[in-house]
């Protein structure tokens, strides 16, 4: 098999079945093909719709975002998670204004130099966007690649990975480079998925070797399991009487970097020292059931308590920076994705406590 036929049958298919209307194909630029690629980074394209047009529709060029309060931007990013994307995301449309004249870099390795930008988003937005070749190779590609190929070990190996970029090179063709890289996004995304993959319609399984194996299923090789650390930590929902509820920022850097977050208490910590101590208050303490997150590397068990002050705090907690949430549109933050939740649920509480008045 050539290379031009692997490319060749790819694209005839995406002619005819690809995915050309999705909102990021729709008035192509640099910006708007960045943004997408770095929202769908770990996110599937269903969820990422509505928080790409929300975000566009706020930050419509590269000045908009780089001039808009970090707070701003993670308010949009709220739910989307890997909050680090967002950052990232930020802290380089700054570098475009500052550094490029506020015009995308046109290579691909002034794109990668970009904060949050590897080696296959630069070759997405070059090639989609720039008009230029570049292979790409991302979770969707490594597993049709993997699959055609029948390349045995976990993509996550440096052997493997190598090899994986060594066919995505051969593969991209010199011409319709744009509707390559989209339509072999498309094919993992559709035909080639990770269960159940539809190889009687495929247009390049004449020769894929996994499918001639029988072991589609094989392909990628797993990553090695190990077993996921849990951690624990007490959030406090604090709720004044004019019913909002006290957050603080968390560091730049970090677990939920730049969000805002519930204040959490030390390990065997009394909550009425902490209210005397921080607040000067006290209040009615409701332990509330445990609420499980899952980052990628560990579980945090959150035990919240709702706290409902009886009189106003005397005075502010000391080293941090916080605000008394209300709710209302006007205070644009982003939020860790548990602690809306608990937020929302504070919100239905106080709801139903109204109602039993």
């Amino acid at each position: 098999m050539t290379k031009n036929s692997f490319s060749n049958r790819l694209l005839d298919w995406f002619d005819q079945h690809g995915r050309k209307d999705l909102p990021w194909q729709q008035h192509i630029s640099p910006y708007r093909v960045w943004v997408s690629e770095i929202m769908l980074q770990q996110t599937q394209v269903s969820t990422v719709i509505p928080y790409y047009q929300r975000f566009m529709a706020r930050f419509p060029n590269v000045s908009d975002l780089a001039d808009a309060p970090s707070d701003e931007v993670l308010s949009l990013w709220t739910g989307l998670g890997y909050y680090a994307r967002a950052r990232n995301l930020h802290k380089a449309a700054q570098i475009i204004i500052n550094d490029f004249a506020g015009n995308f870099p046109g290579t691909v390795d002034d794109i990668q130099s970009l904060p949050g930008i590897g080696r296959s988003t630069a070759g997405a937005i070059f090639s989609i966007a720039c008009g230029g070749r570049a292979a790409i190779l991302d979770g969707n590609v490594k597993r049709v690649l993997s699959r055609h190929g029948a390349v045995t070990g976990w993509p996550g190996q440096k052997s493997v990975e190598q090899t994986l970029w060594a066919m995505a090179e051969t593969y991209t063709p010199e011409q319709r480079v744009a509707d390559y890289t989209q339509a072999i996004m498309d094919l993992g995304a559709t035909l080639c998925s990770r269960s159940r993959p539809q190889c009687e319609i495929c247009p390049v399984s004449a020769d894929c070797q996994a499918l001639a194996l029988g072991q589609q299923s094989d392909f990628p090789g797993k990553k090695p399991r190990k077993q996921i650390p849990v951690r624990q930590t007490t959030m406090l929902i604090i709720e004044n009487p004019q019913g909002e509820i006290l957050l603080q920022q968390r560091p730049g850097s970090g677990i939920w970097g730049g969000l805002w977050c519930l204040p959490e208490l030390e390990v065997d910590a009394s909550i009425e020292d902490f209210l005397t101590r921080q607040l000067n208050s006290s209040g009615r303490i409701q332990p509330w059931a445990q609420l499980r997150h899952t980052f990628s590397h560990f579980h945090l068990d959150i035990h919240p308590i709702h706290i409902k002050l009886n009189r106003e705090p005397g005075c502010v907690m000391e080293g941090e920076s916080q605000l008394w949430y209300n709710g209302q549109p006007q205070q644009k933050i982003g939020l860790a994705a548990p602690v809306k939740k608990l937020l929302n649920a504070a919100v239905q509480t106080d709801l139903l406590t109204e109602a039993q008045i």
